[in-house]
């Protein structure tokens, strides 16, 4: 695949996105050493912070996210590389406070060794902070233990919640309780029908054949065990939402928010037309979607495809995804 990008030096590649997307919304964000992003206009030193680090080149994540109502900070690596334990630990400490600090950390080999690094020297310098590590993806198989288990875009509406909550003053505790029980109640399963190039040196990172997909594809390309002819979207819709429902165990009488996440060069048309799908699914097993989003909130250049992302919510989980929110690429009026 031959690469077509807008871009200058490959080496700055990372420095040079984050400028502009932090000019961009200047009233929202900013850049900051170390390839931080911070929130514009902080929050009250006696809230709980929230943090979160990974790989560029998945625009908007994980930036996109900082601001009122959701991340307080993140910590950029270059692309598709995490970010070392050095600017993770930079971030814990401009954010070192007695409310304490709730690091989110996506299950990928660089991210969680970067912060298991960072997290044991910030304990040593007596930073208050909890770790919690998201694990959405279950194309590891629904027997998998979660320590197998990738972190996808799932992780946006767990920050999302993680946010609202302690926006609205609750304890690092509760904070990370309920980050940590509305993780367990959302799953992710990806699909691709064409790879991508590392933007950096053109090389491809995953390909497919034109008639073929693939469930289950990781966020850079790794292989899912689900390759095959391309599909209707409902019957994409149908093999991904079953897989899904039986993670959760969805019954009937639950409540569904429902994220259909394109990677790159899918359409919003193609992804209203799987979204209908989502909601016939779930209507056919007796539980309802009361909400949800169409959109790109963590990309894979110019992957086609999208992940599926379902999240079992009760009326406090509803609320805390409704409240106020204002980043770049997830604003509620609350």
């Amino acid at each position: 695949m031959k690469m077509k990008k807008f871009i200058n030096n490959p080496e700055n590649l990372t420095q040079e996105l984050l400028e502009g997307m932090a000019a961009a919304y200047p009233e929202k964000i900013r850049l900051e050493e170390g390839k931080i992003v911070v929130r514009a206009n902080p929050k009250s030193a006696d809230k709980v912070a929230l943090i979160t680090l990974g790989g560029s080149g998945h625009e908007p994540a994980l930036s996109g996210f900082v601001g009122l109502g959701m991340l307080d900070a993140s910590v950029v690596g270059d692309i598709f590389a995490a970010p070392n334990a050095v600017s993770l630990l930079a971030a814990l400490r401009k954010f070192k406070r007695e409310a304490g600090i709730l690091l989110i950390v996506l299950n990928h080999a660089g991210d969680v060794m970067s912060a298991n690094m960072a997290v044991k020297m910030a304990e040593r310098e007596g930073i208050k902070l909890r770790t919690l590590l998201v694990c959405d993806d279950i194309s590891a198989g629904l027997d998998a233990p979660m320590s197998d288990r990738r972190g996808l875009a799932g992780c946006i509406p767990v920050i999302k919640v993680a946010g609202a909550a302690a926006e609205s003053g609750a304890g690092i505790d509760e904070v990370y309780e309920i980050a940590e029980r509305f993780s367990r109640r959302v799953a992710t399963l990806a699909v691709a029908m064409r790879g991508c190039t590392h933007p950096q040196n053109g090389l491809p990172i995953s390909e497919l054949a034109d008639d073929e997909m693939e469930i289950g594809m990781g966020q850079h390309g790794e292989g899912g065990g689900g390759r095959g002819k391309i599909l209707s979207a409902d019957d994409t819709a149908k093999a991904m939402f079953e897989n899904l429902a039986k993670a959760l165990c969805l019954k009937a009488g639950d409540k569904v928010f429902a994220i259909l996440n394109g990677v790159g060069a899918t359409t919003p048309m193609e992804l209203s037309i799987v979204f209908r799908a989502v909601t016939k699914l779930a209507a056919e097993r007796g539980a309802e979607v009361v909400g949800g989003i169409i959109d790109e909130i963590l990309t894979v250049q110019e992957m086609a495809g999208f992940q599926m992302i379902l999240c079992v919510v009760d009326d406090e989980i509803l609320k805390l995804l409704r409240a106020k929110s204002d980043a770049p690429y997830w604003t509620c009026i609350g």
